[in-house]
């Protein structure tokens, strides 16, 4: 297949070239077999592990690129980049690495540890800019520099250029496939943000490995990709889970959009719960340390939401000959203090979790009565906040239980329901939830 210049932003030509570019500069990740996918797909599952790049993540791809193609006057006037996470680190190490200075924009309320990471890879030539409280206020302020200084911007995904360098994580995971393994790839799944990684891989894919099935995975809660295909242009997403932060993108790039329009990949989404249950099985059965995009694709295909994957069809009468499974891990830039919430949303998920409002009356015995009578053997309280009130007769408590199996749910219900109780389940959909997980 050859995609129309006029069209489409970017060629296989131009991620070939970026690759010649960015192979000094670059580590090669590596392509691991991952023997727990595979069992649930049915056929060999790879990772490309970006999360072992230099800064953890393939964003370095882009940002290097794009700095590599500065001529000498832009190089001088320096480079400005707005974000809080993996393309700020990917813009520092390329400015520590070209020598060239940079500012970046990031929101107050970036953590401390991303911002001390930033500085320790850019060294003495990136400035780090704290400005306002959100990543809008940081965009805002990044565009004004250029404006009023003549820096170059290095936008995120939203490049052609960037695009390119992104695309050559899927030029070096087809040819690992095929030189290290002596296998060729039948579907490539990949993270959605911004939408540069998809729009960069697809454009190689579909002029070089035609026969090979693009699988884009975005959160649920921020499918700013499948929006703008819907209505044939970038839209801005009104509510926004922000919890799979390294794709959780309010408004995808207009050329990334171009590109995977031309393309024309399967689009699913994959629940951030799912997310968080897939980051605790790459982390606890394969030792990977996983952020909640870097398991986005991986999601995908532990849950089985890619339909026929690894199955036989009518024109692929065997599993095998639909081909192996590449897998982009995007990153690992994850921060140990959100593991205390990822298992919570992965025990919520699960439905191994769940909270109750209940009504005590304000009586000896209580407690001890909805113990004897609601819970199983196997319940455990993991919750209990009892406030008691002016009302002498009554009062509310909110109980966490946490159940060792999916299908012990009914029969604690049913429990709740004989004991006569004023029982309220809270629904995990319930905006509740955002003060207890």
């Amino acid at each position: 297949m050859s995609l129309d210049a006029a069209v489409t932003p970017l060629s296989a030509e131009d991620v070939e070239a970026a690759a010649q570019r960015l192979a000094p500069a670059l580590r090669r990740t590596p392509l691991h077999r991952s023997e727990r996918l595979s069992e649930l797909a049915g056929v060999p599952v790879w990772l490309k592990r970006e999360d072992l790049q230099s800064v953890r993540s393939y964003k370095l791809r882009g940002a290097q690129l794009l700095l590599d193609s500065l001529d000498q006057e832009a190089r001088e006037a320096g480079v400005v980049a707005a974000s809080a996470g993996n393309h700020a680190q990917g813009v520092a190490q390329a400015c520590r690495t070209l020598g060239i200075r940079g500012r970046i924009y990031v929101p107050g309320s970036t953590p401390r540890q991303k911002r001390e990471r930033i500085t320790a890879i850019g060294g003495d030539l990136v400035e780090l800019v704290l400005v306002g409280d959100t990543f809008d206020d940081a965009a805002e302020a990044a565009a004004d520099d250029v404006e009023r200084t003549g820096a170059t911007q290095v936008p995120p995904f939203d490049h052609a250029t960037v695009m390119a360098g992104q695309g050559t994580v899927a030029l070096e995971a087809v040819e690992q496939l095929r030189t290290e393994q002596g296998r060729e790839v039948g579907t490539m799944v990949l993270p959605v943000g911004g939408g540069g990684l998809l729009g960069g891989s697809g454009a190689w894919l579909r002029e070089r490995a035609p026969d090979v099935r693009i699988v884009g995975v975005e959160p649920a809660g921020a499918v700013s990709m499948a929006a703008a295909l819907r209505v044939g242009h970038p839209v801005t997403l009104d509510e926004m889970d922000r919890f799979v932060d390294g794709a959780a993108v309010r408004r995808v790039g207009a050329e990334p959009l171009r590109m995977v329009q031309a393309i024309e990949p399967e689009l699913i989404a994959v629940d951030e719960g799912a997310v968080c249950t897939e980051m605790l099985e790459l982390y606890q059965i394969d030792g990977i340390i996983a952020e909640p995009a870097g398991a986005l694709a991986a999601t995908a295909v532990a849950t089985g939401a890619i339909e026929h994957l690894g199955q036989a069809t009518a024109d692929s009468p065997s599993p095998e000959a639909t081909g192996d499974i590449v897998v982009v891990l995007s990153g690992g830039n994850n921060d140990v203090s959100r593991y205390r919430e990822i298992v919570e949303r992965s025990l919520v998920h699960e439905g191994l979790k769940h909270y109750f409002l209940v009504t005590f009356p304000q009586e000896p015995g209580a407690l001890r009565r909805f113990l004897d009578r609601v819970l199983g053997p196997h319940d455990d309280i993991v919750l209990f906040d009892y406030i008691k009130r002016n009302n002498r007769e009554e009062g509310p408590a909110l109980v966490g239980l946490e159940i060792s199996d999916r299908a012990d749910l009914e029969p604690l219900m049913s429990r709740m329901a004989a004991s006569n109780m004023e029982i309220e389940r809270i629904d995990p959909h319930d905006p509740i939830y955002r003060y207890l997980t």
